[in-house]
């Protein structure tokens, strides 16, 4: 199952940051909990990473969101359809493969930026019931990076199996994830560094 892939944004470090010793903190934490609300089976995801990469290039990558494709596993297109000063549209498409099946998943969100800090991401509509998240990111000043925790909530309106959807779903945010983080700390040449955003 891949249907978070596209949900989930959203997103070169110092040499004196790549020589500093690394807190003892695992590079990607990831805890998928069912819950019960209205009878129906909600998703509560909780995924915490750290990336040697700089602040301003971890909010720049995650707020690129055209070029998400790139690297996040089974998005197909990704498109910002209007911004109002900290809030962004974005229209979203993705596989998400579930078994045998391949099933195409449409979504449009607002994210709300708060610069360098957080980003919140709200379903305007599509194929989820219910989807909320919240990215903060938060420098780590001992090595020059970043650690990012990313909280959501998702109820999908499509079938997911109850006693194996929470592994499934982790195995998913977890694929997704250091797919981003792998991106995040790919050190780029100076020309690809130097574009703004």
């Amino acid at each position: 199952m891949r249907f978070l892939v596209f949900l989930l944004l959203g997103v070169t470090a110092p040499l004196a940051a790549a020589q500093a010793p690394k807190p003892d903190m695992p590079k990607l934490e990831v805890s998928v909990n069912r819950v019960d609300q209205d009878g129906q089976h909600m998703y509560e995801v909780d995924a915490t990473g750290m990336v040697n990469a700089s602040l301003p290039k971890v909010w720049r990558i995650l707020t690129n969101y055209e070029r998400m494709t790139e690297f996040v596993p089974d998005m197909e297109s990704c498109k910002v359809l209007s911004r109002n000063g900290n809030e962004v549209i974005i229209e979203q498409f993705g596989v998400a493969r579930f078994l045998f099946m391949n099933r195409t998943i449409h979504l449009i969100v607002r994210a709300t930026e708060q610069p360098m800090s957080a980003i919140d991401i709200a379903l305007i509509s599509g194929d989820m019931k219910h989807y909320e998240s919240r990215w903060e990111l938060i420098p780590v000043p001992e090595t020059g990076g970043t650690k990012i925790v990313y909280h959501g909530k998702l109820l999908p309106n499509f079938y997911v199996p109850g006693l194996i959807g929470s592994k499934m779903i982790r195995s998913d945010i977890e694929r997704m994830m250091s797919a981003v983080l792998a991106r995040l700390d790919r050190r780029d040449d100076a020309r690809v560094e130097a574009i703004p955003k």
